[in-house]
């Protein structure tokens, strides 16, 4: 079962002591110690050895990534370094994964169709939709539906582009600092987009809570949250693809604007 490498106080210490000195062996190490850390992303994207030389292929942009970490890190923003090197690495594997086009035109057209349809259908009934409601708002049959579920869970879609991701270095600092660290208007904001967090879950099926729960927080890889549900590694890609587009729908979506007050409502004041 593949986990993100540990980070003991003695890493964090050498990492602080490379910060301070630049040191080409301390660089090394660190390099070396966390290369675990490279095929811990790629597992979570659903990439394994299996893939043969694409697999190493991708393995070396990650390793760019943390390389780039490495060399860039810097702990006074309050972000573990773990933490920020799987922001590097993931990122310079999904910048290749997009140059190879690993989702064709029209599996990234399903995908986005699947998420403006969601999106409609929240914004219609007030819940999550049914496949088959999905499905029929996009003249599809249920089974193309689970097929663009699978396109939209595909590394493109995940919770970690819940938002626009056009942020920097910088605006990831912020989003992943110690919160202690923050000014109490920021610090309201962040209870503020949790609360809205919490909400949207709420909106989900027990299903897609528990896959979400196991993706991202106990960090299973699809194929193990299978093996403990009883499903296949598909289905619980779709279930993936769905819990993320229900979010997705639900956070982007408008505030709901107060109610008029009818006439025969109004009571004037006497007093």
């Amino acid at each position: 079962m593949t986990r993100r490498p540990a980070a003991p106080a003695q890493d964090a210490e050498q990492m602080a002591q490379f910060v301070a000195t630049r040191d080409p062996a301390l660089r090394e190490a660190l390099i070396l110690r966390y290369v675990p850390l490279v095929h811990f992303v790629l597992n979570r994207l659903g990439l394994t050895p299996a893939a043969g030389s694409d697999y190493d292929d991708l393995a070396g942009y990650g390793l760019l990534g943390l390389i780039e970490a490495v060399d860039r890190y810097d702990p006074v923003h309050g972000t573990q370094f773990s933490t920020y090197a799987t922001l590097r690495i993931r990122g310079r594997i999904l910048d290749q994964l997009r140059a190879r086009d690993w989702l064709s035109r029209s599996a990234r057209r399903r995908a986005r169709e699947a998420q403006t349809a969601v999106a409609a259908l929240w914004n219609q009934f007030g819940r999550a939709p049914q496949d088959e409601e999905v499905a029929a708002y996009l003249h599809l049959e249920v089974d193309q539906l689970r097929q663009s579920l699978v396109d939209a869970s595909h590394v493109v879609l995940s919770l970690d582009a819940l938002h626009d991701d056009s942020g920097e270095d910088a605006t990831l600092h912020e989003l992943l600092a110690d919160p202690n660290q923050a000014d109490p208007g920021e610090l309201a904001a962040d209870q503020d987009q949790e609360a809205q967090m919490l909400a949207a879950l709420h909106g989900l099926s027990e299903r897609e809570r528990q896959v979400l729960s196991m993706y991202y927080y106990e960090e299973l890889t699809l194929k193990e949250i299978g093996a403990v549900l009883g499903l296949s590694e598909s289905r619980v890609c779709q279930l993936h693809g769905r819990a993320v587009l229900n979010l997705r729908a639900q956070l982007n979506a408008p505030p709901a604007e107060p109610a008029l007050l009818k006439a025969a409502d109004y009571v004037p004041d006497h007093a």
